[in-house]
């Protein structure tokens, strides 16, 4: 076992920076302003590989016998530690094998076999590609460079604690760092309680991949039965026997985060520095803005490492569906109200000014319409303080904003054919993005038209687009036409798509809507 004093050592002397970047410390501007404290970025996205990960592993690779690294490495990793062990590897002239999770993001794939290494998908975690790898090591004869269990990967990665002591002078708080197999933590905590033992030392992980948190609570270690996958850079079954003893030692405690406030975290990062974070890499972020709320700490210096950027373009969507949940700038409503002309109407007028992130609707009942509703809001409270409002007004009002059920996947599933739905048209329409826009369509409907399916969802674009189904009497079709001509707003008709038809109205052929 590595004594303490001796992990000082090694971090001192550590081989990081023939590949590794000393990064920036620096201060995120909007979000210290808005929680009223000093909150400072470890910038570790900033390495060649997107990553703090290149430390650990090129510390361990650099400090192997020729021998050793003449046989070739072999390791185990959900992306970050692998393209880590695939630079170290390609400086020092040597064969990598990786195994990865066959959920590692594409990105992270095609960045460890871009840089030469040999790479095998195994399993569905970080904990079954380890299972792999040590078979293979076994088998050929490799020496096994682990992403987190390892004194001289735990020491790479303490080089981080070493600069954040050299760049900031002043008091720290505490230091956030994200959790995983527990290296980062472990390294940064082992050298900062040492030096400066009233830093605090604070771990965070996703509720759903909170092994080490458990562990702790334990007293030993835990193996969990699955792990979320969202957060992949963390998502370990368990924790190494080394970082466990070292991160019950030094780690003063452990927050847990959900999806949600990762993904405001990651938007949080962006807004100050333009800089995409990755889910893993962004939970440092999400556990300091925790401890702000929880403690109410004022004019104190945080610090979390933003320790990863390795973010699949794909998953952006999701992110930014979630951002606005996850920071408590977006509620969202069940609202029931009476299935006859003008309610739809009389419910916006209540919306006022407020910013409608979402909207949707389909006929389906003759006395009461069920509509589900998005909204900005500026924090959790209003989203009570709105439902109370509806409610006043008459309008049966159930609040989503915490529901995962609805946040996944209601919203994408309101509607369906109706029997109600006679004499629809289907229009698609682009909506200026600014309050009043629905209010002006509403305002501009004739009071014989009945709105039969509604569909809007704000996705930060110039114009919001709109999928609108009007129950237009024959007879009207003039007047419908010059509503459309007056009303200024780009249309499609869709009454004969066959999609539509097919999912929402009437075959084609057949009469009615």
């Amino acid at each position: 076992m590595t004594s303490d004093v001796d992990y000082l050592r090694r971090i001192l002397t550590a081989q990081v920076y023939d590949v590794a970047n000393e990064t920036p410390l620096e201060r995120a501007n909007g979000l210290s302003d808005r929680t009223g404290n000093d909150v400072l970025l470890k910038r570790e996205d900033l390495q060649p590989v997107f990553s703090f990960k290149l430390r650990g592993a090129y510390n361990k690779m650099a400090k192997l016998s020729s021998a050793a690294r003449a046989k070739g490495v072999i390791a185990s990793s959900a992306g970050n530690h692998a393209q880590g062990v695939a630079l170290a590897a390609a400086t020092l002239g040597c064969r990598a094998v990786i195994v990865m999770p066959e959920t590692a993001p594409q990105l992270k794939i095609d960045a460890v076999r871009a840089r030469g290494a040999e790479v095998v998908l195994f399993g569905e975690s970080y904990s079954d590609a380890n299972t792999r790898a040590i078979e293979l090591m076994h088998e050929h004869d490799l020496t096994f460079v682990h992403p987190f269990d390892d004194p001289d990967v735990i020491a790479g990665q303490g080089t981080i604690g070493m600069e954040i002591l050299r760049q900031r002078t002043g008091p720290i708080h505490a230091v956030f760092a994200a959790i995983g197999g527990g290296g980062l933590i472990s390294g940064v905590g082992c050298y900062i309680k040492q030096l400066k033992p009233e830093i605090r030392i604070i771990g965070v992980q996703t509720d759903d991949s909170d092994a080490m948190a458990r562990s702790i609570e334990a007293g030993h270690r835990i193996e969990l039965d699955d792990v979320g996958l969202f957060s992949d850079g963390t998502a370990v079954r368990m924790v190494g026997e080394e970082t466990f003893r070292l991160a019950s030692k030094f780690v003063d405690e452990i927050i847990r985060v959900d999806t949600d406030a990762a993904c405001a975290a990651i938007k949080d990062v962006f807004t100050d520095t333009r800089a995409i974070l990755e889910p893993a890499g962004a939970l440092a972020v999400a556990g300091a803005k925790a401890y702000i709320e929880r403690t109410g700490i004022r004019d104190q210096t945080l610090v979390a490492i933003a320790c990863g950027a390795n973010m699949n373009f794909d998953r952006l969507r999701f992110v930014s569906e979630r951002a606005e949940i996850g920071e408590q700038r977006e509620a969202l409503f069940a609202v029931t109200m009476p299935e006859e002309r003008g309610s739809f109407r009389r419910f916006c007028s209540l919306i006022g000014g407020r910013s409608v992130t979402e909207f949707n609707y389909r006929i389906g009942d003759a006395s009461a319409a069920h509509v589900f509703v998005g909204m900005q809001i500026l924090g959790r409270g209003e989203a009570t303080e709105i439902a109370k409002t509806f409610q006043a007004e008459g309008f049966t009002t159930l609040d989503l904003t915490t529901d995962e059920l609805a946040k996944v996947h209601l919203r994408h599933l309101v509607g369906g054919k109706s029997s109600l739905a006679s004499d629809e048209v289907l229009y698609r329409f682009e909506f200026p993005e600014r309050p009043g826009a629905l209010m002006r369509f509403l305002t501009n409907m004739s009071p014989n038209w009945n709105i039969s399916l509604f569909h809007y969802r704000n996705h930060g674009a110039d114009y919001g687009r709109v999928l609108a189904g009007i129950q237009v009497p024959p007879g009207e079709q003039a007047e419908f036409s010059a509503f459309l001509r007056d009303l200024g707003y780009r249309y499609w008709e869709e009454t004969q798509n066959p999609a539509y038809r097919l999912f929402l109205g009437s075959p084609l052929g057949s009469d009615g809507a």
